[in-house]
């Protein structure tokens, strides 16, 4: 339940706290007070979607805070688990902050959560009903959603076990029709790209190789050059007639006498007998270079040939080899990693067909629970519309059967006869605005047995009815405050004397401020406020006798 509530800066509310207590809390005052107000603010610790114009005027920010009873759901306790929120004494506080720039922050025991999982937490504690709310039964596609409400934790297992199972469903679905439209492009990719694969693989490229043959062809083509130049050099150094070693050598000669009479001399010697050598070495190589060399045109235009692939390769895979070869293992892996080869259709469709009929299965036993459930659901909903006296009233659940959808092969819609000899027909079609009102009433409170639910929220759900039937649901709404806590904005003075806590919204002017003030009634304040609820402006002697009749029947 809702144990406190702190507003700072909402609208035109300065600064409120508010104690709340089990039961039924009535909240009353005349329109505009700002009773919708309170609400909004429990619907923002709640998840609801923040506006800046919520802001009180010239404030910059507005802060709400609320302290709840920890629900007592398994789900809830996996929830703040997964979010890692600390819970003790069994105590839940939400605050919220709204910035003038738009920015929100959501804490929940101190931890910041996101507003997703906010409105997670929230759908634990509080349950709002409001006259909007009345749309949901007015929506054929909301009544699914209102049975399945009705399912306790068997059904709701079963519903989450056929959720998860159509989900594995709808994805290899999408899978199997992706495949079949796209088939023939991927089998053209599959084609193109093994013919790659083998292009290069055939090639049998290796780093550094094109360098290699660059050089090599180089060396074919400038053949001739480079035999006279090794001969022509060659015969410089070992010339008969004029040998540059023989000159060297002489040179070196001269200066090695004289070597060991001065250090420099020495060196001289030493760089003279190094470049004989070296000259030496030189002559040695060239010959062995003439002795080897011999021009092999069949090898000159193979390797043309191979720079001439290597060439096309890169034009159409990379810049390098190594680019080429990076392609290569790129396009091998995706080819490798591909599902669209061999009977890969075959073995999905077989696949989809035995989910299928496992998934039919699942929808068709859960179509079971749903009937099962809506017989008892139209029992006890009769029971209740005859406690808010629509004696002649017969309520049904309507079944049709639809294609696989999320929730189930069940489409449901409500029908309901409130005459007698009249046939049933949609709920939609003949239920008047009070006829709804008792219709949601009647579920909130088969509901609150089952659900679990820690506050319920009513935001004037008695419009549009009156006398006894007010009375009635008067009665209703303290029933569900039997099982929940249940916060009720009303004008009817029939349900303000059956809360067993009413609080009084007025709104007042200070310093050329309007603000709105709260508090709760006294039981000879009460006997004024339903009084004016009932007589108006002017409160008589004999309102305010009827005031303290309703509350004296009330009490017993």
């Amino acid at each position: 339940m809702l144990q406190e509530l702190t507003i700072e800066n909402f609208a035109i509310i300065s600064k409120l706290h508010l104690p709340f207590s089990k039961g039924m809390t009535a909240l009353t005052g005349e329109t505009g007070a700002g009773k919708s107000i309170i609400i909004d603010a429990v619907s923002l610790l709640a998840g609801a979607r923040s506006s800046i114009e919520f802001i009180r005027q010239g404030a910059e920010k507005c802060l709400l805070e609320g302290l709840f009873d920890v629900p007592e759901q398994p789900e809830f306790i996996s929830v703040v688990d997964e979010l890692g929120i600390e819970v003790s004494d069994n105590q839940l506080i939400i605050q919220r902050d709204l910035n003038i720039s738009g920015k929100s922050v959501c804490r929940v025991n101190g931890r910041i959560v996101t507003l997703a999982n906010l409105r997670r937490i929230g759908h634990f504690l509080v349950d709002i009903q409001g006259q909007n709310d009345h749309q949901e039964l007015m929506n054929p596609e909301a009544h699914l959603k209102l049975l399945d409400g009705f399912g306790l934790e068997k059904f709701q297992s079963k519903k989450r076990t056929y959720e998860e199972k159509y989900q594995a469903y709808k994805t290899l679905a999408n899978q199997v029709n992706k495949y079949k439209k796209n088939e023939q492009s991927f089998a053209q990719r599959i084609d193109m790209l093994t013919f790659q694969q083998e292009e290069i693989g055939q090639a049998e490229l290796t780093v550094g190789e094109e360098e290699r043959l660059v050089e090599e062809r180089d060396k074919l083509m400038n053949y001739q050059k480079i035999v006279d130049s090794l001969k022509n050099g060659y015969q410089t150094l070992s010339n008969e007639d004029f040998s540059a070693i023989d000159a060297v050598g002489a040179a070196s000669s001269e200066i090695l006498s004289i070597a060991n009479l001065d250090r420099e001399f020495q060196t001289i010697s030493d760089n003279m007998h190094s470049a004989l050598y070296l000259l030496q070495e030189a002559a040695s190589e060239i010959g062995r270079q003439l002795d080897s060399l011999e021009l092999d045109e069949e090898r000159l235009e193979l390797v043309n040939e191979r720079l001439e692939l290597i060439h096309q390769l890169k034009r159409k895979y990379g810049e390098s080899i190594e680019d080429v070869l990076t392609y290569y293992q790129k396009i091998s892996q995706e080819l490798l990693d591909s599902d669209f080869s061999g009977n890969k259709l075959e073995d999905l469709e077989k696949e989809l067909a035995k989910q299928e009929l496992a998934l039919l299965k699942q929808a068709e036993e859960l179509s079971q629970l749903r009937k099962k459930m809506a017989e008892q659901l139209e029992t006890e909903i009769q029971q209740e519309l005859q406690q808010l006296y629509m004696e002649n009233a017969r309520f049904s659940v309507v079944f049709s059967t639809i294609d696989f959808q999320q929730t189930g092969i069940d489409a449901v819609e409500f029908y309901i006869t409130t005459n007698l000899g009249e046939p049933l027909k949609p709920l939609v079609k003949v239920a008047s605005g009070g006829e709804i009102s008792r219709i949601m009433l009647a579920l909130k409170t088969i509901f609150s047995k089952t659900q679990g639910l820690t506050s319920i929220v009513f935001d004037e759900v008695d419009t549009g009815v009156s006398g006894r039937v007010g009375q009635a649901i008067a009665d209703k709404i303290y029933q569900i405050g039997e099982n929940s806590q249940v916060l009720c904005i009303t004008h009817l003075p029939q349900v303000a004397a059956r809360a067993d806590q009413q609080l009084f919204i007025v709104k007042e002017v200070s310093d050329g401020r309007t603000i709105t003030k709260v508090g709760e009634l006294t039981e000879s304040e009460r006997i004024d406020e339903i009084a004016r609820m009932l007589a108006g402006t002017e409160i008589t002697e004999l309102a305010l006798e009827h005031a303290r009749e309703l509350l004296q029947l009330a009490k017993k």
